[in-house]
This record gives structure tokens, C-alpha cells and sequence, in this order.
């Protein structure tokens, strides 16, 4: 195994996962160079893009999203296993990405999934990039899993949100992990809570007009965030139950087979569908990366970096 290899596990979490840009610029900044990459759902887009030496070219991009160009990435789609079918995020990362074979990349990339129906931990290390990405981040419900060498795969938080023992396998000695749920839900496992009344909410009403007229407003209510009387929209119900799994499942993995370091930026504030937010989350990234600079110093110094 060659010495001093330096892995990044980046971990899955939706939007707050344009953080994972704001540490590795922090990183390259400060000559700490990741050779083994391994990415989970948002990780493997950040870690894949970063592998093809495309990071900039992703932060351009998502730094001018908007909430309504959000929307118009969502392509509802429900005849095919989720909300939408992804082909517009996927003809984006084509536009940079296509042609892509993981196998040909200068740095070792690894992104993970989950195999539906045996519920196997998948590891894509050849084969397009792009593939390698869509799977990894296909959401259950939300978008529509990908089939890869007669396998049906999803999102791979399911299995290992935060791929630590990934980059462990692919020959990483010093192993620094970006796991985005910190502070994010809580700790607490029980909160006694009294039924004093059971309201309904009645859906709000679409208004008659053109499907191609009509199809904003529905993608709205879809994911509407909720807030006082109105009911979160099924995406959000979706998310937040993802959200409180991967929770758990990063918090057991992280204890099993711990890191040399982990960096948590701080992103309880930031919704998990708040894609547009992109500047807020690169810079918690950064600033998040810059705390712990000293201990991520004096610990790959020791270590021989």
C-alpha cells in the first residue's frame, strides 16, 4: 500500500452538501491533498466533480442558483420509481462530465449506493462517471433509481452515509470525514408530548389552469417546506424521515470505524432542499475546515504527511 495517502469521506445530506466545495478548497488551500475520494449521494457529486478537476466549474454553477431555478431542475416524473426523473440534473453534470470513466481519473474516486431489494453496500470505482453520481444520489421517492450492470441502485446514506471505511479499503491512511448532520437533529431519542387536539389541513387548492401554467404551482406545493397551518409537502416528509435515518446510521458507522478527523460544519439552520443557499453552505465548509486546521496539521504531521 503506498504511504501517506490522505482519503475524504464526504457525507450525504442533501443541500447542505455544497459544504463538502468549502472544505476541499480549504484543504488545497492549506497543501492537503485527498488522493482517495470517497462520496455518498451529495458527496459523490462534490467528490466526483472535484476528482474530474471540475470543482470550480460546480461552484460557479450552484453559487447562481435560484429558488425558482431550483424548480426548474425538478422534472416531475412519477412512472418511474420517484417524484422526477432527473434527466435535466442529469444532462447538467453531462455537460461537464460525459465521457467520463471513474477508472481514468488521476485520483481514486469511489461512490457509493445501495442495491434495492438485497440492500448491499455497492461501491462504483470504474464505469461513467456521471452513472456513478446519479446512483449514489438517488433518492427513494424523490428520484428515480439507476440500473448499472443489471443492478437497480439508490441513494447509498442508506447503507454508509459517511464512507470512512471506503477510503480505508482503497488504501488511506489518514482519513478525514465531512459528515453534515451535526447539530442537525436531535439527540435526544424520547420527548413526552400530550394530544390535546388533532387539526386537519386541507391541501390548498391548485388553481384551473394550462397543465404548463399549472406545473410551478404544483412543484410548490410538492415541496412546500410547512410552516404553521400549512403541511409540509410530501418531498419534505420524504427528506426529513431520510434525514433522521442517516442520522442514526452515520452516528453507529462514525463510532465503529471512526476517522482521523471529522469536520462538521454547522448547518441546522439550512433545509435539506435549500439548494440556492449554495454560498452559505460553501463558506460553513470553509470556515468549518479552517477550525480545525491546527489539529488536522499537527495529526497528519505526526502521521508523517
Amino acid at each position: 500500500m503506498e504511504r501517506n495517502k490522505i482519503g475524504i469521506a464526504l457525507g450525504g445530506g442533501a443541500a447542505r452538501g455544497w459544504a463538502h466545495i468549502g472544505v476541499l478548497k480549504a484543504l488545497l488551500q492549506s497543501g492537503l491533498k485527498p488522493t482517495v475520494i470517497a462520496g455518498t449521494s451529495i458527496g459523490a457529486v462534490v467528490g466526483g466533480c472535484h476528482a474530474a478537476g471540475k470543482l470550480d466549474h460546480l461552484e460557479d454553477f450552484v453559487s447562481q442558483l435560484t429558488p425558482r431555478g431550483v424548480l426548474r431542475f425538478l422534472d416531475l416524473d412519477i412512472t418511474g420509481g420517484g417524484l422526477m426523473s432527473g434527466t435535466r440534473l442529469s444532462r447538467t453534470l453531462d455537460t461537464e462530465l460525459a465521457g467520463m470513466q471513474i477508472e481514468d481519473l488521476t485520483n481514486t474516486f469511489v461512490a457509493v449506493a445501495t442495491e434495492i431489494g438485497s440492500g448491499r453496500e455497492i461501491w462504483l470505482t470504474k464505469g461513467p462517471l456521471v452513472a456513478a453520481i446519479r446512483a449514489s444520489y438517488a433518492l427513494p421517492g424523490i428520484f428515480r433509481p439507476i440500473q448499472i450492470n443489471g443492478r437497480w441502485l439508490m441513494d447509498g446514506a442508506f447503507v454508509n452515509p459517511v464512507p470512512v471505511a471506503v477510503c480505508r479499503a482503497m488504501g488511506a491512511n489518514f482519513v478525514i470525514a465531512v459528515n453534515l448532520h451535526h447539530g442537525g437533529v436531535s439527540r435526544t431519542a424520547l420527548t413526552p408530548m400530550q394530544a390535546t387536539s388533532l387539526e386537519t389541513v386541507a391541501p390548498e387548492p391548485v388553481p384551473a389552469r394550462p397543465v404548463k401554467k399549472r406545473r410551478i404551482p404544483m412543484l410548490r406545493n410538492i415541496f412546500n417546506k410547512g410552516n404553521g397551518n400549512s403541511a409540509p409537502g410530501i418531498s419534505r416528509v420524504l427528506l426529513e424521515a431520510f434525514n433522521v435515518t442517516q442520522d442514526r446510521i452515520a452516528r453507529a458507522r462514525l463510532a465503529g470505524d471512526p476517522p482521523d478527523i471529522i469536520i462538521a460544519p454547522r448547518l441546522g439552520g439550512m433545509g435539506l432542499f435549500d439548494f440556492h443557499k449554495s454560498k452559505i453552505a460553501i463558506a460553513e465548509g470553509y470556515e468549518a475546515t479552517m477550525r480545525q486546521l491546527e489539529e488536522i496539521e499537527q495529526t497528519s504531521n505526526a502521521l508523517g504527511y
